[in-house]
């Protein structure tokens, strides 16, 4: 628990300071040394004031007592005030001391004081029920206590109705005092709880961010970083190549590299980006609408795609399009790495309430391809966690046919007219 941070530190009791800092050794506080020094000079002085009235010829701060032998007023005195010296120690053994003053309180007028502090200090430091037992015994002392030496001109009863009204203010005002050191315990708990659970978020959403990242990097390079591959090993296999192949495939490969750099780019911004996490990732955030250059780039670098766009582009939601134009980005850059010069179908259909349907479907290779592409391995995983995360499914297998077959389903809610009406 991290050390209290206050400017009047001093000012706090060393038994709530112990609560708040459990690896500070408990000392004394400052605020301690003021009380413990009144509380001690509030019982001593009584019982030297009871004390003096007590021997002195007329009695006017006990009357009742005025016939008290001389010898136990002197008792009396070393009594109360061995008592009123274990003031000093009434935090560390509140229920002992307190224990002890029971006995002592059979007889002790001038210690009365003392008795009560004692039982303020069980109130505060002790649970209720510790407290309310020994202040039980306290009432059962005093009954003896009034007996022993009752008190001239007052009845039995409302002696003892009056100790226990003293008794009871005494033990409430204590318990209100453990409650509110309670309750600023609980509340700066429920604080470190919170801040603990903020920088847990906040922690999660860091996590979160640089996944996505991750997912942004991974869609947006591998599809340019195949091109340049797939273009590269035809130049190292094609020696007799012309040199207007050359060039070409040179064009096209400096082309994907420099567009890969401006992505990279781009989506390394998103790390630099001030805002809310959750918000859709920056640009580059290509649509549906895109597909269709995204088919023409892959035609351009020799692949053989056919792609069939049978929804409004401008319908899509921007969620879902995103996601759709993701997916095909990865299946045709999976189509390039283990089925070359296969022709790949791209199919998109649906509708509002019937989700967003994307097939990418291309012919199982028949053998290895010359040029092997490297690759993390991951793709398919990070299509199905993104469709997941939109609240779509994503499938992809061998078909009986022999067809390779990427699919998946994003959802596409009805605009809130239709679903109003």
């Amino acid at each position: 628990m991290p050390a209290v941070r206050t400017e009047n530190r001093w000012l706090l009791p060393s038994a709530l300071v112990a609560e708040l800092e459990p690896s500070r050794p408990a000392r004394r506080s400052t605020r301690d040394w003021i009380i413990d020094t009144l509380c001690f000079l509030i019982g001593f002085g009584f019982t030297v004031l009871v004390t003096a009235d007590l021997l002195s010829d007329n009695v006017s701060i006990a009357p009742e007592w005025a016939n008290t032998p001389p010898w136990l007023a002197w008792l009396d005195f070393v009594v109360a005030t061995i008592a009123s010296i274990g003031l000093w120690w009434r935090r560390r053994w509140p229920v002992q001391l307190f224990l002890a003053m029971l006995v002592l309180g059979l007889f002790t007028v001038a210690g009365g004081i003392t008795g009560a502090i004692m039982l303020f200090t069980v109130a505060v430091h002790r649970k209720f029920s510790t407290t309310a037992l020994l202040a039980t015994g306290f009432m059962l002392v005093t009954l003896v206590f009034v007996k022993l030496r009752p008190e001239a001109g007052r009845p039995y009863w409302e002696t003892v109705a009056w100790s226990a009204v003293f008794t009871l203010i005494i033990v409430l005002w204590g318990a209100v005092v453990r409650s509110r050191r309670q309750l600023l315990i609980s509340l700066r708990d429920r604080a470190e709880r919170a801040e603990s659970e903020q920088q847990l978020r906040v922690a999660q959403a860091r996590a979160l961010e640089r996944t996505r990242i991750a997912r942004e990097m991974h869609d947006v390079l591998a599809h340019r970083i195949s091109l340049v591959s797939l273009h590269a090993g035809a130049l190292e296999i094609r020696g007799d190549a012309s040199p207007d192949e050359v060039a070409t495939a040179a064009g096209v490969i400096r082309a994907s590299a420099h567009q890969a750099l401006q992505d990279l780019r781009e989506v390394i911004g998103v790390l630099r980006a001030d805002g809310d996490v959750s918000s859709p990732p920056e640009p580059p955030q290509p649509t549906i609408a895109e597909l269709t250059a995204l088919a023409d780039e892959s035609r351009a670098a020799g692949a053989r795609v056919r792609l069939e766009l049978d929804v409004a582009a401008e319908a899509v939601p921007e969620g879902a399009g995103r996601t759709a134009y993701r997916i095909v980005q990865e299946g045709l850059t999976n189509a390039r790495k283990h089925a070359p010069g296969a022709t790949v179908t791209v199919a998109i259909a649906g509708g509002p309430g019937n989700g967003l349907t994307v097939t990418v479907r291309n012919p199982w290779p028949a053998g290895h391809s010359p040029t092997v592409i490297p690759g993390a391995g991951t793709g398919l995983v990070g299509l199905a966690e993104r469709a997941t995360l939109a609240g779509g499914r994503l499938t992809h297998g061998r078909e009986p046919g022999g067809d390779f077959v990427l699919t998946a389903w994003l959802p596409w809610p009805r605009p809130a007219t239709e679903v109003a009406a």
